[in-house]
């Protein structure tokens, strides 16, 4: 990939050597100064100045063996804090508890604690850990392993486990760390040969449980309740302990995950270091030049991905240990290229301490990351949220947020990466050019003054709870006491499960009529994940899930791998598999597609005159039908070059308005105007919806149309993008009010004259963001403000 337009000349402090540079002593404030002092526009809307925080220690629990806390003590844990002391003594009396603190607040030794003691004193007993990602399990496993514990034989048993070693695990490992997804492929269908490690399991530890959301979280509700159905089979109840990021009531939200009644405790006491919060908003571009055809366009915003490359490559050049947290895998990899570029320009080889880090990279690649990380080879990393975590990064001194992450508590999560250990830390958020993002800079309120979201799943969605059913009665035949465990629709999916073939009564259950397994994705991500393979070589280069594939392997797409970019040659879905070959273009590829919506179903709605706005179900039909081809220095539109993929379709939940074409006229909107006002509309309200809904933008679609055939009438439609829904609608249904006076106040408030990035324009929008009309957007839902019920 070419140069995206970074300077060496931005850098400071120059260097002429090739060592590394010197870590300095400047503090998290006086490097923001540095920082925001290199353009002639302020970029900084707001600095938020969070306190240090002094410690609260308690005694050593009395059932703590002397050998643990000698342990402990060996790694510098003199004492827990008392959060840590009270979740582990809940835990340890048989109460399911959850853990909910800040970063870097020690939950590791309120679940490590109450286990490990167990193991101790029962030779017999067997503890199990979930983790979200392999890295937070490999994580975990270092520090288990590091306190050196005779007897308790920890070990990973995931995807990366090889074959050979497995049957070691499941006979002798007393402490297995592994993922939901193992635990749903893997060791639920073989119970049989986990006999005896469910037969003593005393408890099961769900690590960072407030990730468990929507879909996912749903499909994960129901794997533990298959867990503890095969634990009562064998006669065991273990005790469940859940971390969790700070959230919104997270004692319901851990009791929806298991099912059963959860503590809660949520009071840090750990010390904190203080932490100095900006909100960045990229310049604007330098306008076009009079004299040219081109001084009607929308003013544009610096992109938020070169913004944050050279915020990287700025604070590596300053010694400063940098972590920047990027929302997309191709994200992660252009900023880690470019800050490298814009380094080794500066001092050739400082490039190196960079580097990005995503899913999809093999496991040796990972692990290497993590160590070279560990170890301070590396002083700056672009990461996905793959290691927003509890991956412990010892020593960071700031983080670079690439866009608002979706929630208040990830935001906080992945900002508590840095300062560690005490020390003061620098946090910037990043804007992108988006409605919520703009929002949110300019409205520091809606990020520091309001308490983080609850975690929203739900178990009943009968797209997640009837497959899940299914799974259950292959691992043993249902009976009419397993459907209490699985909750409300349990009943009903079953007798939809015997009507479909799937299921046949007997007297004594339940049972699995055909030979092979039911094929249940967890994480709703469109199938199994397709290998990116190198044509001339035969050698793999990593995978892309399979709901991301159409977007992102399409033929002629432009695939990025640890800074080295590929195009591909050819896509084949039915084997799963992407050709690619080695290639350096100028330009980049972004894909279109084209979407229709079809009305199921109604469950609610409000008559508002004018307006209805309305709940239900839909069918939702895509498909990816061209890329364009852009400049990378420019942004340029190089062509549209047509593609021929298959349709998707996706039943899900959905909210949609609709307006009569009458209030339309009477507010001043023209006929001709009505599909872009909406369609502009449309955008605002889906960027804006993940500030009153725990989701993100990517979570969601939409479609406006002037007359739709199933409402007859002006209609826009906001949808979950997940088979069944996943309650973002019904969230948005729920507070409509709140949401679309949000959406209109971002669009006004925007300083642009016709409609940009930050307000009206989409990322990802499959019509170019055309047509659009941004005082149209306006007007359209001043109507419907003005008509629904306060």
């Amino acid at each position: 990939m070419t140069s995206d337009g970074f300077s060496s000349a931005r850098l400071a402090p120059r260097r002429t050597s090739e060592t590394a540079p010197i870590h300095h002593q400047r503090s998290p404030a006086d490097l923001l100064v540095r920082l925001r002092n290199r353009g002639d526009a302020d970029p900084v809307t707001h600095v938020e100045r969070v306190p240090a925080r002094v410690g609260v220690p308690a005694p050593w629990p009395q059932w703590a063996p002397e050998d643990l806390r000698a342990a402990f003590a060996r790694r510098g844990v003199v004492a827990p804090w008392r959060h840590q002391a009270e979740a582990a003594s809940l835990a340890y009396d048989g109460q399911h508890v959850v853990v909910a603190t800040g970063t870097a607040s020690g939950k590791s030794l309120a679940y490590q604690l109450p286990a490990l003691a167990t193991l101790l004193t029962d030779p017999r007993a067997t503890v199990l850990y979930l983790a979200p990602t392999k890295a937070l399990a490999a994580d975990q496993l270092r520090a288990v392993a590091e306190l050196d514990l005779e007897g308790i034989r920890p070990a990973c048993y995931d995807g990366d486990t090889p074959r050979a070693e497995r049957e070691w695990i499941r006979r002798h490992s007393r402490f297995v760390l592994t993922n939901p997804d193992m635990l749903h492929h893997g060791i639920l269908p073989g119970h049989a040969q986990w006999t005896g490690f469910l037969r003593r399991l005393s408890y099961v530890v769900i690590d960072e449980c407030h990730t468990y959301r929507g879909v996912f979280g749903s499909h994960v509700a129901h794997v533990l309740r298959r867990l503890r159905r095969q634990c009562a089979r064998y006669g065991s109840s273990p005790v469940f302990v859940l971390a969790s990021a700070t959230s919104g009531d997270p004692a319901t939200t851990a009791g929806r995950l298991t099912g059963l009644p959860v503590a809660a405790v949520t009071e840090d006491t750990s010390p904190r270091g203080g932490v100095t919060f900006a909100l960045w908003e990229p310049p604007l571009l330098p306008s076009a030049d009079p004299s040219s055809d081109a001084v009607d366009l929308a003013p544009v915003r610096r992109s938020a991905l070169r913004e944050t490359a050279d915020l990287l490559a700025d604070t590596v050049a300053e010694g400063v240990r940098t972590l920047a947290f990027v929302r997309s895998r191709k994200g992660a990899e252009v900023v880690a290229a470019n800050a490298r570029r814009a380094l080794d320009e500066a001092v050739p080889g400082l490039g190196e301490r960079v580097a990005a880090y995503r899913a999809g990279y093999l496991r040796e690649e990972r692990r290497e990351l993590e160590r070279a990380l560990l170890h301070g080879d590396l002083l700056g990393l672009a990461s996905t949220n793959a290691l927003e975590l509890g991956v412990d990064l010892v020593g960071l001194d700031a983080v670079l947020i690439c866009g608002y992450p979706g929630t208040r508590a990830s935001l906080w999560q992945q900002a508590g990466r840095a300062g560690r250990s005490g020390q003061e830390a620098l946090a910037v958020l990043v804007a992108r050019d988006d409605p919520l993002d703009t929002y949110l800079v300019h409205h520091p309120e809606a990020v520091f003054g309001r308490p983080v979201e609850a975690t929203v799943l739900d178990p009943a969605n009968p797209y997640v709870l009837a497959p899940q059913l299914a799974c259950a009665a292959v691992e043993a035949p249902l009976t009419p006491a397993d459907l209490a465990l699985f909750g409300d629709g349990a009943k009903e999916a079953v007798q939809e499960l015997v009507e479909a073939g799937a299921l046949r009564q007997r007297p004594t259950g339940w049972y699995w009529r055909h030979r092979e397994r039911p094929e249940v994705d967890l994480r709703g991500e469109g199938g199994a994940p397709v290998v990116v393979v190198e044509s001339a070589t035969g050698r793999l280069l990593g995978t892309v899930d399979g709901g991301s594939s159409h977007f992102l392997l399409h033929p002629g797409a432009v695939y990025l791998h640890q800074g080295v970019s590929y195009v591909v040659d050819d896509l084949d879905l039915a084997d799963g598999c992407a050709l690619v070959h080695a290639e350096e273009p100028d330009w980049s590829t972004h894909a279109r597609d084209v979407t229709n919506v079809s009305v199921v179903s109604v469950r609610s709605y409000v008559d508002a005159g004018p307006v209805g706005m309305f709940l239900g179900e839909v069918d939702v039909t895509s498909q990816v039908v061209s890329y364009q081809r852009r400049r990378i220095a420019t942004g340029e539109v190089i062509d549209t070059r047509p593609l021929d993929l298959p349709v998707r379709e996706l039943r899900t939940v959905a909210v949609w308005f609709t307006l009569s074409p009458e209030s339309l006229t009477a507010a001043g909107v023209e006929t001709a105007d009505v599909p872009g006002g909406l369609h502009a509309a449309e955008h605002a309200a889906i960027g804006l919806l993940p500030l009153i809904a725990t989701c993100d933008r990517w979570d969601i679609g939409g479609l406006s149309t002037a007359l739709h055939p199933d409402t007859e009438a002006p209609t826009v439609f906001v949808y979950d993008g997940h088979p069944g829904g996943a309650g973002f609608a019904e969230r948005a249904y729920g507070t409509a009010g709140a949401w679309l006076k949000a959406t209109r106040d971002a669009i006004a408030e925007c300083g642009c004259e016709s409609g940009c990035p930050s307000c009206v324009q989409s990322p990802k929008c499959g019509n170019g963001n055309n047509p659009l009309s941004k005082p149209d957007a306006i007007r359209v839902l001043d109507v419907v403000l003005a008509n629904l019920p306060a």
